[in-house]
């Protein structure tokens, strides 16, 4: 949990929204982006006691980020029991507020937790992330009927945010890993190289008889072209002592 915030004043919504635009991946990993937007969407909501970030993936629900244990524990408890505003709001990407008495009737156990954890009001707004991540922003309160108009356009407004971020992130994991692939196949070519050029110094053939040469190899000895390549450039560099 973050301390970064020692009091209880709000902040305007332009300046929180401009706080976490200077944020970006490259500077901090995910899970500290979605830290900060938790603390800063508990000092901007109206009525916000406690925030917290579910997302779920191919292995169930899970608490991403959250700004105190109280947070956890009513996630948590949703997740045990198989339902309950988050989960909702995650499957419909919808708002899903409890104030007051509201919600005593659909998930009338969840409820009963959350009063003798002392919190009276609930909302949760579903994030519009895209393929395989579906999650919500989830705000809680100690105050009865704490939500006001306001209040729900705000938090819709940062789980705006939070889909930006996890789609950010998506795409950032997506191109390092295209990047990587792309680094592999570039040093393999330079490997595939290197050997057609000791094949054709050796027995003075094109470079597409030694191509041909080299996968002749690969398929006798059931390995990767680059693997055998890269055993004909060892060997080049490093011949083996008479």
């Amino acid at each position: 949990m973050s301390t970064m915030f020692m009091t209880d004043t709000r902040l305007d919504g332009r300046a929180a929204f401009t706080r976490r635009g200077r944020t970006r991946l490259g500077e901090k990993d995910v899970d500290a982006v979605l830290n900060l937007v938790v603390e800063l969407a508990k000092h901007t909501i109206p009525g916000a006691s406690e925030v917290s970030v579910t997302l779920i993936r191919d292995k169930g629900p899970y608490t991403a980020a959250y700004t105190s244990c109280l947070a956890l524990d009513l996630d948590e408890a949703q997740y045990d029991l198989g339902h309950g505003p988050c989960l909702d709001a995650s499957t419909g990407i919808a708002t899903a507020p409890v104030q007051g008495a509201d919600g005593a009737t659909r998930w009338p156990t969840w409820v009963s937790r959350c009063r003798q954890l002392g919190v009276h009001s609930s909302l949760s707004v579903g994030l519009p992330v895209q393929d395989t991540v579906t999650g919500a922003l989830s705000i809680y309160s100690t105050k009865p009927a704490a939500f006001d108009d306001d209040a729900i356009r705000l938090a819709r407004t940062f789980a705006g945010y939070t889909a930006v971020v996890l789609a950010n992130a998506h795409v950032y994991e997506v191109t390092d890993g295209l990047a990587q692939q792309m680094e592999a196949a570039t040093e393999a070519r330079a490997v595939i190289d290197q050997a057609k050029g000791i094949i054709m110094a050796e027995r003075h053939c094109t470079a597409d008889v030694a191509s041909t040469i080299l996968t002749e190899l690969s398929r006798d000895s059931r390995g990767t072209v680059r693997d055998v390549a890269a055993a004909l450039v060892h060997r080049a560099v490093e011949p083996s002592e008479q």
